[in-house]
């Protein structure tokens, strides 16, 4: 087992670790064993969602590797079709992840295009009751957030939203941050075009990948970057980016691409 010491930023309700394994679109074992890798090479953060259908394979990775609960954060998404039976979806993910709570829940997309202020009231009363640690939202708009806080008053602690160099939005960081919500990017090197000179530039004058570059740009900016990668070589990679800095000239580089 190796140690690795991941950043965290603090939320409602716990701490994040700043770089997690995402297993969107592994299922058939690859998220088992793409979740057990990962937690046997550093890994303390692990996403998944009740959409996925691997919650099962991730449960049996967290049971098997042997690490203790508290020291892996693990997230699940409530699907937008199941609005209306949100505490039974919950139940089953527990049951599915062989957990007793989760460290963060979220709403995986806005039911029907709005905020649903309901489904949130239900989220909160599953972290009052204490299975679940922090709540939160992902795909959200930032008017969609404000109603939220508007009818319930409370902001979501996270909003996991597709993130990248491309994408990059400082006055949307900003509106999360004045709200007291954390971002969490997903699909980070999908979405990113590991050619542009910003990123071959600074993964030269450090030795890496621009892979690795654009993981550490996240980690930089404190938004919270989630990669995907079923390839042992891959999820060492993606987790070694604690070891070199981007310059700002680097960071203001990078920035430039959105």
């Amino acid at each position: 087992m190796i140690h690795v010491d991941v950043p965290t930023l603090a939320l409602r309700g716990g701490a994040i670790p700043v770089l997690g394994l995402g297993t969107w679109q592994a299922q058939h074992g690859a998220a088992e064993r793409a979740v057990s890798a990962a937690l046997q090479l550093g890994y303390r953060h692990v996403d998944t969602a009740t959409m996925y259908g691997n919650e099962g394979e991730v449960g049996r990775a967290l049971s098997t590797v042997g690490i203790d609960r508290d020291d892996v954060f693990v997230t699940t998404k409530l699907p937008p079709e199941r609005v209306g039976r949100e505490q039974r979806t919950l139940t089953e993910s527990l049951i599915a992840l062989n957990l007793d709570h989760v460290d963060l829940w979220l709403i995986h997309w806005p039911p029907g295009g709005q905020a649903a202020p309901r489904t949130w009231d239900e989220f909160r009363a599953a972290r009052d009751e204490g299975l679940v640690r922090s709540i939160g939202v992902s795909n959200y708009s930032i008017r969609q957030i404000d109603e939220l806080i508007e009818v319930t008053g409370e902001a979501p602690a996270v909003n996991q939203i597709p993130y990248s160099p491309s994408d990059h939005d400082p006055a949307l960081l900003a509106a999360h941050r004045e709200r007291g919500i954390v971002v969490e990017g997903y699909s980070p090197l999908k979405r990113s075009d590991l050619r542009a000179p910003a990123l071959v530039d600074a993964a030269a004058a450090h030795d890496v990948t621009a892979a690795q570059v654009v993981l550490r740009w996240h980690v930089q900016h404190d938004v919270v970057v989630i990669p995907k990668s079923t390839d042992r070589e891959r999820l060492a990679a993606n987790l070694d980016v604690f070891g070199f800095e981007l310059t700002d000239e680097e960071m203001a580089r990078i920035d430039a691409l959105g």
